[in-house]
């Protein structure tokens, strides 16, 4: 865990060190990351908004030779690509998924149960809400799947979802992670895009046990 942490916090210079040790493979292997973490359902403390900000500074910066326009073009593969994964292993196998001896190991009850309460609370909306929520996105897929959600729906949110995250997260890496005050304090400004992306989750936790409290 505290290796994860630190790939996250310095995720731009282990970005620099993918790079230069992989080259053109990079571009497949940040595909692979971010389609895991949704497309796996067991990984969802794989970095996402973070990791799409700094590889957007890095294409942004002539030194890397790294296209934009891949990195966009890959990332809204790889996150509808996985959203739909998700849903697919939440059709096939439900809720069985949760209670297997080793595949529940890595699923939190209390982050699934998380996500089904904020699909039960906005509907529809939730898929394309979600996918601004770490944590929460991957499993609301899964919650949707299992919701008998139909996937003809579930696309349609989902696609209008990844396209505007991709959009606002490559473009703010693009046009702000390679001022010289960001650059600088890059961790500070990570640390700054997960703590913003966790707001509104943690408004629906207090609103929820605020609203517990009353019926209380």
């Amino acid at each position: 865990m505290g290796t994860l942490i630190d790939f996250v916090l310095h995720i731009d210079s282990h970005l620099v060190n993918i790079v230069n040790t992989f080259g053109g493979w990079t571009y497949l292997i940040l595909f692979a990351i971010i389609f895991i973490e949704t497309g796996a359902v067991i990984f969802p403390f794989l970095p996402g908004d973070s990791l799409l900000f700094a590889a957007a500074a890095l294409a942004a910066n002539p030194t890397y030779h790294l296209n934009i326009w891949i990195f966009i073009a890959i990332f809204l593969i790889a996150s509808i690509g996985g959203d739909s994964l998700n849903f697919f292993f939440g059709k096939k196998v439900g809720n069985v998924l949760t209670t297997h001896q080793l595949f529940g190991k890595f699923i939190k009850q209390s982050d699934l149960n998380k996500a089904r309460g904020f699909f039960d609370k906005y509907g529809a909306m939730a898929i394309f809400l979600a996918r601004f929520m770490p944590i929460i996105r991957t499993f609301v897929p899964f919650v949707a799947a299992t919701s008998n959600f139909s996937y003809s729906k579930f696309v349609k949110y989902n696609v209008s979802a990844c396209v505007t995250w991709v959009l606002i997260c490559t473009g703010a890496g693009y046009f702000f992670g390679n001022i010289p005050f960001v650059k600088e304090h890059f961790s500070l400004v990570v640390l700054g895009i997960i703590v913003i992306s966790l707001i509104p989750a943690v408004i629906g936790l207090i609103k929820g046990k605020m609203s517990t409290s009353k019926e209380a």
